[in-house]
This record gives C-alpha cells, sequence and structure tokens, in this order.
C-alpha cells in the first residue's frame, strides 16, 4: 500500500470518528434539552397544582374566629346550592332569621343545607345556625356568601336560629347565644346595632316570625346586643 492511500484512509477514519462525535453530543445535548422541559414542566404542573390545591383549602376552611363565642365548625361541602364559594367582598349586615322548622337543631338544619349539594330542591344556607340548647354551628366561613337574604347575600352575614314552637319565640339559650355571636360579629367588622336586620327588612318575609310580629321584642334584642357589644368592648 503506498504512502498516499495510507494517508487516505487515515484521514477517512479520522473523518468518521469526528462525525460520531458529533452525533453523540447532538444525542446528548437533546436529552439534556428533554430532561430539561420534563424538569420544568413538572415543577410548573406542581405550582399548578399547589395553587389549586391552596384555593380549595380556602374555601373549604376558615381560622378559627378570635374571641368568638363557642363554636362548632361544620363547614358544608362547595357547591352550588348551599356554599356556592363565592367571596363577600364587605360585610355590610348581619341578618337574623328563624328555620321555620319548629324543635329541629342547629345539627339538622346544617345537614338539611349539605344535602340541598344531592336534592337541588332549593338554593338556601346560613353562615351560621343557633340550636335550641345555645349551640353554634358554623356552615360557611364569614368570607363567602350564603344563600339567605336574597339581594343582601352580598353584603351579609346571616344567622338562622332554631325556635321550639310555632311561634318563633327563642328560648333562652338560643336568645343569649344569639346576643354573644352578633355583638361578637357586629364588633369584628366595624357595624353598629342599626345595620342588624332581619329577613323580614329587605324582603318582607314573615322572619324571624316572633320578633316580626313583635316589634317591641326586636328592639329588646337590639338593645341586648349593643349592651354586650359594649360589654365586649370593655
Amino acid at each position: 500500500m503506498t504512502e498516499h492511500k495510507r494517508k487516505k484512509r487515515s484521514a477517512g477514519r479520522t473523518a468518521r470518528v469526528r462525525q460520531r462525535n458529533r452525533n453523540l453530543l447532538v444525542l446528548l445535548g437533546c436529552l439534556c434539552a428533554v430532561g430539561l422541559l420534563v424538569f420544568l414542566g413538572t415543577r410548573l404542573y406542581g405550582a399548578i397544582r399547589g395553587t389549586d390545591d391552596a384555593s380549595q383549602t380556602s374555601l373549604e376552611t376558615e381560622d378559627p374566629l378570635a374571641g368568638a363565642p363557642p363554636l362548632d365548625v361544620e363547614l358544608l361541602t362547595v357547591n352550588e346550592y348551599s356554599r356556592p364559594g363565592i367571596p363577600l367582598e364587605k360585610v355590610k349586615y348581619v341578618a337574623i332569621h328563624y328555620t321555620a322548622n319548629p324543635g329541629s337543631t342547629a345539627i339538622d338544619n346544617r345537614n338539611y343545607f349539605e344535602n340541598l349539594k344531592d336534592s337541588h330542591e332549593t338554593k338556601a344556607s346560613s353562615h351560621f345556625i343557633v340550636g335550641l340548647e345555645g349551640e353554634i354551628v358554623q356552615c360557611i366561613p364569614t368570607a363567602e356568601i350564603s344563600y339567605a337574604t336574597n339581594e343582601r347575600n352580598v353584603d351579609t352575614i346571616s344567622i338562622e336560629c332554631c325556635h321550639p314552637d310555632e311561634t318563633g319565640k327563642f328560648n333562652e339559650a338560643t336568645y343569649q347565644s344569639l346576643e354573644e355571636l352578633t355583638a361578637y360579629l357586629c364588633n369584628r367588622f366595624g357595624l353598629s346595632v342599626d345595620q342588624v336586620i332581619r329577613h323580614y327588612d329587605v324582603t318582607g318575609k314573615d322572619c324571624p316570625r316572633y320578633y316580626v310580629q313583635n316589634p317591641d321584642a326586636w328592639e329588646q334584642l337590639k338593645t341586648d346586643i349593643e349592651e354586650q357589644m359594649s360589654a365586649d368592648n370593655a
């Protein structure tokens, strides 16, 4: 083999080695790029999922209301019939209701609201329910609207009250807890007692019945709430 042929063959091998090395570098670069894309995609997906989870958590839970009367927090499942998860931007009123279901308990009424997500019977709920023994059940965070006070849902915290009979008059335990809860909410959101209203004051509905049919009793309740507000601030 002549010297010229040997040099030509050696040059060919060198070119092939260089091409193979270039191909390997290109392949390695592609693999690194794919790995980087997978890593970034995983991080982005995790961030999105984390945001979604945080949003859902904010809908499902709320920090305990500092200084509030004892509460049994039994938040409703987020659903379009009783807890739509719509933000309540600014509280302007506290509305008092009665359940119109004599003898029922606070948890009975809470469960009725919860079951609306399945029955689709109507849209109804309240933030709190005060029971016959003075127990207070929280159904909806105060940062969300409830379906209780019609056009005032957007700026009102609503309280349903249990009652022992058809008159709708609250017993002593219910009355006391309602007074304490309403005073607390007024102080917390900077409301005056004039911003405590009845369902009746919004729609003309006979609710809370006894305190619509007996205006003096309603005025006394507001006086008691105002005194409790002052005592809480002392």
